[in-house]
């Protein structure tokens, strides 16, 4: 039997179709169905090499309707040990070809297997074409088993020495690929272990942060779900294929590891004060002491002392009251302006003013925890983390993590941060993080600094911000509907 033109054309399609696979399991199965195409047997067996055995990885007898392994589920039989009295283990440990044109008249190989496997099925296998797939290192990824060569008819026949060097062609292709795709998977690891390297200096920093990290990816993930199921309806122009996501999720994963040069005094600020309310609390306990010394020395008169320290007590409260409230109005400003002139001159003119200047604007925060400067700093997050990554030689496939990652922060309307970038400017990958990683800072229940919104008033703060032209209102509305999916219609 001759190969014909149409064959050759067959033969460098699948050749092309094995070279550009980039899922180890189809590729696996491609090398399988595309043997059993070239040569029309019957039946097949793929082995993987591991631990120096061949494991059963597929099989299929199409004249049986048997189909074991394609469903990812394991083949529970025995490896087959690598020994050269069994056919398979002899091709692999030569990295040979054996073509055996009936097992029941050959003495060569123990074929008691197969012979048993026919006892019970009433199969009769007889020829087989035997391919060690080896990669151009000759580093064995393990063994095609074709089974059972048929004529046009469909008699079976002895394989062909023809398909010996195609099969064994086309092995070696797929041999190669699955070493790329090993390479390519021992890098993605290694990138992932950087990433994780770097979250845990990070949880280690401040723990609460390691669980919004979790949660962006968490509520990414769901987003970027929701968003392929809605493009399979029809419903949806853009879709998340398995390489585009991995990269969005390790961009989540890595969005704010510039964390890590935020000092913890901010990073942590749970109060418009943070630890400077000690320091109050000890200079009022010193003022206390020096108007009492001002009165036992006549400088003032008991009631002026009493009225001194009830004044004291006052204004200390009222700073605890301010120091942790969620807005300061108009007439709290007011207040604190007052209390900032407020203070106690000694004997020999020294001053001790009530509250530093430093004090002073931390109470004057409208809303949250952090000054205009300890905001810079914070923002300055996204900065380092675009550095940090510039340092970071990524490969194509996650080549756009710096990029999403270091435009979190912008909005739509340029409004944003560091660059002010905005509309089109903002890839897909961005608004997604840029609307889940608000949704988690709305609802995080960790945070030392705020008390956490619930879900249904964070879509709602999302919207409201969708509308000033800040976010991408169709990834809010859809992450609601995921979020409704996932939780249930009744969750809050």
């Amino acid at each position: 039997m001759h190969l014909r033109y149409k064959d050759y054309e067959k033969i460098m399609d699948i050749g092309i179709r094995l070279s550009t696979e980039k899922d180890r399991n189809r590729l696996l199965m491609t090398i399988l169905d595309n043997g059993m195409e070239i040569t029309n047997c019957d039946a097949s067996t793929l082995y993987l090499y591991e631990n120096d055995e061949l494991i059963f990885k597929f099989m299929r007898t199409v004249s049986q309707g048997v189909s074991r392994g394609m469903d990812g589920k394991p083949i529970d039989l025995p490896p087959v040990p690598m020994s050269e009295d069994n056919v398979c283990s002899y091709a692999a440990i030569h990295r040979e070809i054996v073509n055996i044109p009936d097992v029941y008249a050959s003495s060569q190989f123990d074929f008691s297997g197969p012979k048993q496997y026919d006892s019970l099925t009433g199969y009769r296998t007889r020829s087989q074409l035997v391919v060690p797939l080896a990669n151009n290192e000759n580093e064995l990824i393990g063994v095609l088993q074709l089974i059972n060569a048929m004529d046009e008819e469909g008699n079976v026949i002895a394989f062909g020495e023809q398909y010996e060097i195609i099969i064994r062609a086309l092995g070696s292709i797929a041999a190669i690929e699955l070493t790329n795709l090993s390479y390519l998977e021992a890098l993605k690891t290694q990138i992932y272990s950087f990433v994780e390297a770097l979250t845990t200096a990070l949880e280690e920093r401040t723990p609460y942060n390691a669980l919004h990290t979790r949660n962006v990816e968490k509520y990414a993930s769901l987003l970027a779900d929701y968003i392929t199921k809605l493009h399979k309806e029809g419903k949806c122009e853009k879709s998340f294929d398995s390489a585009r996501k991995e990269q969005l999720m390790l961009a989540a994963i890595i969005h704010d590891i510039g964390k890590m040069v935020v000092p913890l005094s901010i990073m942590n600020k749970a109060t418009r004060l943070g630890k400077q309310i000690e320091k109050i609390d000890d200079r009022f306990v010193l003022l206390k002491a020096l108007y009492e010394i001002d009165m036992l020395r006549g400088r003032i008169t008991q009631k002026e002392y009493e009225e001194a320290i009830a004044d004291l007590e006052s204004e200390l409260k009222f700073i605890h009251e301010i120091d942790v409230i969620g807005y300061v109005d108009d007439k709290a400003c007011e207040h604190i302006k007052e209390l900032s002139e407020k203070q106690h001159v000694d004997a020999d003119g020294s001053v001790l003013p009530y509250l530093t200047e430093e004090e002073v604007t931390c109470l004057n925060i409208r809303s949250g925890t952090l000054t205009v400067r300890e905001r810079k700093e914070m923002e300055n997050h996204v900065v380092m983390t675009s550095r940090i990554l510039e340092k970071v030689k990524f490969y194509k496939g996650f080549s756009m993590v710096p990029k999403w990652v270091g435009a979190h922060h912008e909005y739509m309307d340029g409004s944003g941060y560091p660059n002010h970038l905005k509309g089109d400017e903002l890839d897909l990958e961005t608004r997604l993080l840029t609307v889940v990683d608000i949704y988690d800072a709305l609802v995080a229940t960790d945070r030392p600094y705020k008390e956490p919104i619930p879900r249904k008033k964070a879509i709602a703060i999302l919207k409201d911000m969708a509308e000033k032209g800040k976010v991408d209102l169709r990834l809010v509305e859809w992450l609601d509907e995921a979020l409704d999916k996932e939780l249930g219609k009744d969750a809050q």
